[in-house]
């Protein structure tokens, strides 16, 4: 587990850019934490690390949205979703075998109808009205190869 803390909305975008500086084809990132706790705004950010110029907003009642950039994305919301089955009816999968990075508000909701490699990030309230504790958990031989870098990526906003 990697702890981090953002200090505003921008900060937590900075954050999600650095993380998507270590992502590779067929990654999946998870995001979880209360409503409004930031996993927009995180995906905002991460989606301009990997260099789409258009604006990123929540998915919400479409599900999902494609997004290129360095690498293709796909931002899935989970929040509405019902059963683990309609994450298969997405067609998820195929987009990841295809070499898209999914990014997946309310992941944890869904992660047991996902690939067992994938990225946690758990974001929280704070004291501080835009703080954010940040916690990173890394899943499978995929990302644990990558902890290094990712913690380097991140070290900016790591706490001991």
């Amino acid at each position: 587990m990697i702890d981090a803390l953002t200090k505003s909305a921008d900060d937590t975008r900075e954050l999600g850019a650095a993380v998507a500086g270590v992502v590779t084809r067929g990654d999946v990132v998870l995001l979880a934490g209360d409503l409004g706790a930031g996993k927009t705004t995180l995906t905002q950010g991460f989606a301009r690390g990997l260099g789409v110029t258009e604006q990123v907003t929540s998915p919400t009642f479409v599900l999902m949205r494609p997004y290129d950039g360095r690498l293709p994305i796909v931002h899935v919301d989970a929040y509405r979703l019902e059963h683990l089955q309609e994450v298969i009816d997405l067609g998820l999968p195929e987009l990841l075998d295809d070499g898209a990075v999914a990014i997946i508000e309310w992941g944890d909701v869904v992660a047991p109808a996902l690939p067992p490699d994938f990225l946690e990030l758990r974001l929280e309230y704070r004291e501080g009205e835009d703080e954010r504790d940040v916690h990173l958990r890394i899943a499978g031989p995929r990302w644990a190869a990558r902890k290094a870098a990712l913690r380097t990526a991140v070290d900016r906003w790591v706490v001991a």
